[in-house]
């Protein structure tokens, strides 16, 4: 039995593509009586002809390798687009090491543990970036105590 033409019509009633255009295989010879435009509508409303609905795109791989990234993969040196000094600028790591080195002098100073003139002596060093982390800073400060 030849659909093709009520099919081309379906297809354009219901604006898709005509691979898209779902035929009940049940009701075929209803469909078959089905010769214009307005008979194929009718069979639209009822149901026996439908469209197909368009397949997406998965975003499953993304949410996977969104993932990854933060758990801090996928960084290698294939994947790296730029110098050093554009992926994290210069002042920004100076921000993310300078901070904590003054939050933990504070921190010192206010509990008790060094003087305000030693406070400041570390406080000088650490803007003149003589520690590299705050463990380092840690260390400094112990031996000032001593």
């Amino acid at each position: 039995m030849n659909l093709s033409n009520q099919r081309r019509m379906a297809a354009s009633l219901l604006k898709c593509g005509i691979n898209r255009v779902w035929m009940d295989p049940d009701r075929s010879e209803d469909i078959a009586e089905a010769v214009t435009r307005t008979d194929v509508r009718g069979l639209i409303n009822s149901g026996v002809i439908k469209a197909v609905r368009k397949k997406g795109i998965s975003s499953g791989r993304i949410r996977k390798r969104k993932t990854q990234k933060k758990k801090g993969r996928r960084k290698g040196q294939g994947s790296r687009e730029g110098t050093t000094y554009a992926r994290l600028p210069k002042k920004k790591r100076w921000i993310q090491r300078i901070r904590p080195q003054r939050k933990l002098l504070k921190e010192l100073r206010d509990g008790g543990r060094i003087d305000k003139k030693t406070y400041r002596k570390l406080y000088r060093h650490a803007s003149g970036g003589m520690f590299k982390s705050k463990a380092h800073l840690k260390s400094h400060a112990q031996m000032e105590e001593e």
